[in-house]
């Protein structure tokens, strides 16, 4: 797993979307997670398997919310959250070396999606974001105490931008997690190394 882990939304990035997650792929990515909030599932399986097909075997796609979209489509895993399938079902279930994550906001949670087999915690939100509407503030505060509750890696989420992403693994967690940081730069490949650099920056310092 890189420091940094890239969210391609295709609310965000449409059609642009598989072409991002090939260019990612070719900038050394090694994990990215595929988001459609609100589409329909023919939808996000679409747009999902377009994904899988542009990266090939160079990154492992991670599916937002839907187990079985990630299997439909293929997916080296699947991100659930706070409504969705419970992370310990799902790991009953899954195929040998699926990677699940899980959305934990809280150590009680924390550390509950790490007995049941979560791979990695995304927590959050760090910072303020308009890319969720159920953005719930945690701050830096709230993913130190995440990260210190687990063994498994803890990304922080939300509102990361090349300036703050050192906070965040000071803090304690493993990397960062972010849509906009990404989708919104003039090169995104060059932008996710540089998010590279910064976190590991930050871990050495």
């Amino acid at each position: 797993m890189g420091r940094f882990y890239p969210i391609i939304d295709l609310a965000e990035s449409g059609d642009k979307g598989p072409p991002l997650a090939r260019e990612l792929a070719e900038s050394n990515c090694e994990m990215l997670q595929v988001r459609a909030k609100g589409a329909t599932s023919a939808q996000f399986f679409t747009f999902a398997q377009q994904v899988v097909q542009a990266v090939g075997n160079s990154c492992r796609v991670i599916v937002n919310d839907r187990f079985d979209i990630a299997l439909a489509v293929g997916a080296a895993g699947v991100h659930l959250g706070e409504y969705d399938l419970p992370v310990g079902r799902v790991r009953k279930i899954s195929p040998s070396g699926f990677i699940i994550g899980a959305t934990c906001r809280d150590p009680r949670m924390a550390r509950l999606a790490e007995k049941e087999g979560a791979d990695y915690i995304g927590a959050g939100a760090v910072y303020k974001t308009g890319s969720k509407s159920d953005t719930r503030l945690i701050g830096l505060e709230g993913l130190a105490s995440v990260a210190a509750a687990v063994k498994i890696p803890v990304y922080g989420i939300a509102g990361i931008t090349l300036d703050n992403c050192g906070e965040v693994v000071r803090a304690g967690a493993f990397g960062a997690a972010g849509i906009t940081v990404i989708s919104r730069a003039s090169d995104p490949g060059e932008t996710y190394r540089e998010l590279e650099k910064a976190l590991q920056r930050a871990l050495s310092s």
